[in-house]
């Protein structure tokens, strides 16, 4: 049996109580090690074998987990976040089922929620934007061409940009050409959660320069929208004018 686990977003003790099982009863564990936190390898057992797939192909996975599975053995596979973003599982179900491993699934706490923890604040305010984008910008990896930062920010909708540190000169200019004017709130969130983490609040067309007065090029969000800074709306949720399914309207 194989275990994909979310480790979250970067402090140890928001890995899921889940998560932290499976880790415990692990006999192999196969971590990202360029973003995981090296902490949550302490719920290990004394005799697990641990591996660094950042050192590692798909293919040298594989082979481990089948071996694993020969041995009867369980894995997990740790990744950083929550796997289902950006977390390159596809390709390893799709494996997985080439040599009829089961495998199941337990979701983490993403690096977007830890940096929406980070900065103090909510994505989706009312009459600011109840909408928010998660994507990247293309670059070595590309992007599907109706998924181009242009098109996604004529929405003007929150965003949070994951892989996009290193390429903030095409952010900006794309942003900007998409709809957001170049004073729009932004905001540089790295390491979300961890004990190093650190907040640099800008804008759209400050970004890159932000990034390299404080020597940011990797493990950093990228947050853009109305949310970080514009007034909002009261909710109707605990309005005392209003009705729910819960609660009477106070006169």
């Amino acid at each position: 049996m194989v275990h994909i686990v979310g480790a979250g977003c970067g402090a140890p003790d928001l890995i899921t109580l889940r998560g932290k099982k499976h880790l415990e009863n692990a006999d192999v564990i196969i971590y990202a090690g360029s973003l995981v936190n090296a902490e949550l390898l302490s719920f290990a057992k004394k005799d697990c074998d641990i591996y660094d797939s950042a050192k590692m192909t798909l293919e040298e996975i594989i082979n481990v987990i089948v071996s694993a599975e020969s041995e009867n053995k369980t894995t997990v596979r740790l990744h950083t976040g929550d796997p289902s973003l950006y977390g390159a599982i596809g390709e390893q179900i799709r494996e997985f089922s080439i040599h009829g491993i089961e495998y199941d699934i337990t979701p983490g706490v993403s690096s977007f929620s830890g940096a929406a923890s980070s900065l103090k604040t909510e994505y989706t305010l009312p009459d600011v934007s109840q909408t928010v984008i998660i994507t990247r910008a293309s670059g070595n990896t590309s992007v599907p061409d109706s998924e181009n930062l242009v098109s996604l920010a004529k929405h003007r909708a929150t965003m949070v940009l994951f892989l996009s540190t290193g390429l903030l000169d095409k952010v900006t200019k794309e942003l900007i050409e998409g709809g957001y004017s170049p004073d729009t709130p932004a905001a540089i969130v790295y390491k979300a959660t961890w004990a190093d983490e650190k907040v640099f609040r800008c804008t759209v067309s400050t970004l890159k320069k932000t990034a390299e007065e404080n020597k940011i090029t990797k493990t950093a969000l990228i947050t853009v929208g109305d949310f970080l800074t514009s007034d909002f709306s009261r909710s109707h949720l605990y309005d005392p004018d209003f009705s729910t399914e819960f609660r009477e309207a106070k006169k």
